[in-house]
């Protein structure tokens, strides 16, 4: 056989081919597993033809399947036919030793030797007894084939091979040997990996990346083990269809519950293994150590921080001091100029005020008689204290240089201006107290008709708002204001302002003034109530009639009584006010009634004048 010379880089080979009219040149691509045999071989520098490739590969097969001839199973002879779905099917056709990495070629060879050696034919020429029907061990080799060469039904098998250890180490185990026992167990259970390039457990020097892909490779684990060969029962067995439905629901049922099982199993052996791990210990160290250096950087840096801040402010605090001793000082200069300023100013005026005594004096104030020589000397001292530095210089100098009737017209014309001026000073303040006292008066009294024409009644009506409004109710003196407007016999509208002057004014009072006005309200009381009027729908259910000849005031004890007797004896009581009466000391069935009366009134007074009040304040909304 021709062998094809190697072409050069970049280049193809070409071949030539003797045709009937004329050659052709076209492009071959050297491929197949012959070519890879040869750049094999040239690489290596050995030469060999494609005979001897295939004599040995024959010669390899055949010493395959002389070792599987070699392998038996002693106890083959002593198996159940029909108890062959509990036997080991690798072991039966002698494969015990490669399991589940047995590849198709090899469960082929090793049936083809088991038949060979233990066919019933086979054994009958050798005169060797054989059993009839299923009954014969053989059946368990032929299920065993079955089972192995179905991809399906192999996986099955191989997802409860009877020789896997489903044992997960306790945290105590690998307490001091973590990688020894751990190790194995993972390379173990890898098999059941639907991915592949499963990551290895690593040893203590391995990085953080790696730790933590290989168990969130663990954690997220995707297993193909099935548990479908465990199945009690068989569909094809079943009679009918829904036979056939209920077994398969069962077995789905089954299988859904070891599935379950199993994937707890797995997260245990991570857990555990996470648990005991040094390394996630040590990496946990780290971060510790880790945060606690960048909790004390940042400790550091702040600490810092506050410390220029700190600086920044007592420099700041310094430059504001000096600054301010600075101007603290341009103040005292400049208090110290104006003082000196003054002292001379009031030197100055005291030279000139007793220059304009002398000068009065030297002509004898100016007059002969001694009643107007006093009134001048008055006039002179007015003068002093009234004129300012620069009409005092004037002044004197008029008097130092002209005569005694020119000083003296020129001193009685300051004179009448300083008079004038004294006397325009007096009205303006006159005026302001005037109006102030006007201002007062006007606040004191209220604005517009608010603050006048009190009636007794008006007063009467105010002292019974007050106590049926006490102090707590909401918006209590609009609520005041609105039912003396509803409730006076007078057209004038009274604000909360007004209502608080007058209440304020009515708390100044003498008490004999305050009783009198009690006295009046009580009178009246006793003036329009002197007949029981007819009750109205909130009235008790018992009515009482007759005259009113005799009404005490009732004291807050006898409310306190009359209220909790309310309480006690609701209305559908039998001689409900004969009990309420006898609950009141020194009441009737009469008084009791009455009182309940005027509660009732109060209440729904109260509560007319407060809906009244926010509905006022919802329009203004």
């Amino acid at each position: 056989m021709l062998l094809l010379p190697s072409a050069a880089d970049g280049q193809a080979t070409a071949v030539t081919r003797a045709l009937t009219s004329a050659s052709a040149l076209c492009q071959v691509e050297p491929v197949g597993r012959w070519f890879e045999a040869f750049v094999k071989r040239r690489n290596r520098n050995a030469s060999a033809s494609f005979q001897e490739l295939e004599d040995k590969k024959e010669l390899s097969e055949g010493s395959e399947d002389e070792e599987l001839q070699l392998g038996e199973f002693p106890m083959l002879k002593t198996l159940d036919p029909k108890d062959w779905k509990n036997q080991d099917h690798y072991a039966v056709l002698g494969l015990g030793h490669v399991r589940y990495k047995a590849t198709q070629r090899q469960i082929k060879a090793a049936h083809k030797a088991m038949v060979l050696k233990h066919h019933p034919d086979k054994r009958k020429a050798a005169g060797e007894p054989i059993k009839e029907g299923d009954s014969d061990y053989f059946t368990c080799i032929t299920k065993a084939y079955e089972m192995l060469s179905d991809p399906v039904k192999r996986r099955a098998f191989n997802s409860v091979d009877p020789t896997f250890d489903n044992s997960v180490p306790s945290k105590s185990e690998a307490k001091d040997n973590f990688f020894q026992v751990f190790s194995p167990v993972f390379e173990r259970n890898s098999r059941w990996s639907n991915k592949k390039n499963v990551p290895k457990l690593g040893d203590m020097n391995s990085s953080f990346e790696d730790v933590d892909a290989f168990y969130s490779f663990w954690y997220n684990f995707d297993s193909w083990r099935e548990f479908s060969y465990l199945d009690e029962e068989e569909k094809e067995k079943a009679e009918c269809r829904d036979e056939r439905r209920w077994i398969e629901k069962q077995n789905r049922a089954t299988r859904a519950q070891r599935k379950k099982e199993e994937m707890n199993r797995i997260r245990t052996l991570v857990d555990n293994a996470y648990s005991c791990d040094p390394r996630i210990k040590k990496f946990k160290e780290e971060e510790k150590a880790k945060k606690e250096a960048e909790k004390k950087a940042k400790a550091e840096a702040r600490r810092k921080e506050q410390e220029a801040k700190e600086k920044q402010r007592q420099a700041e605090l310094e430059a504001a001091r000096l600054a301010k001793e600075k101007e603290e000082e341009e103040v005292r200069q400049q208090a110290l100029l104006a003082k000196k300023e003054k002292d001379i100013q009031k030197k100055a005026i005291k030279k000139e005020r007793q220059k304009l005594r002398n000068s009065c004096k030297n002509w004898n104030h100016f007059s002969d008689n001694e009643a107007d020589r006093v009134k001048m000397m008055e006039d002179v001292e007015k003068l002093c204290d009234r004129l300012e530095l620069t009409s005092l210089q004037c002044l004197n100098e008029v008097l130092t240089s002209s005569t005694r009737e020119v000083g003296r017209a020129a001193l009685e014309k300051q004179i009448e201006e300083v008079n004038e001026q004294m006397r325009r000073e007096k009205e303006e303040a006159d005026a302001r107290m005037w109006q102030a006292s006007k201002n007062a008066e006007k606040s004191a009294g209220g604005s517009g008709s608010g603050g006048k024409n009190w009636s007794e009644d008006d007063l009467q009506l105010l002292i019974k708002a007050v106590n049926l409004f006490p102090a707590g109710t909401n918006s209590r003196w609009e609520v005041i204001a609105n039912y003396m407007n509803i409730h006076s016999s007078s057209d004038i509208k009274r604000t909360a302002k007004d209502v608080i002057g007058k209440a304020k004014s009515l708390q100044k009072l003498d008490p004999h003034q305050k009783d009198d006005i009690n006295k009046k309200a009580f009178d009246k009381f006793k003036k329009e109530h002197g007949v029981a009027r007819q009750a109205d729908s909130a009235a008790p259910s018992e009515r009482f009639e007759g005259t009113c000849t005799d009404f005490t005031p009732w004291t807050t004890e006898e409310q306190k009584l009359l209220e909790q007797a309310l309480k006690t004896y609701p209305v559908n009581t039998p001689e409900r006010w004969e009990k309420i009466a006898e609950a009141v000391p020194g009441r009737t069935k009469k008084d009791c009634m009455r009182r309940y009366k005027e509660l009732v009134e109060m209440v729904k007074a109260k509560k007319a004048a407060q809906e009244q009040v926010l509905n006022a304040s919802r329009a203004k909304k």
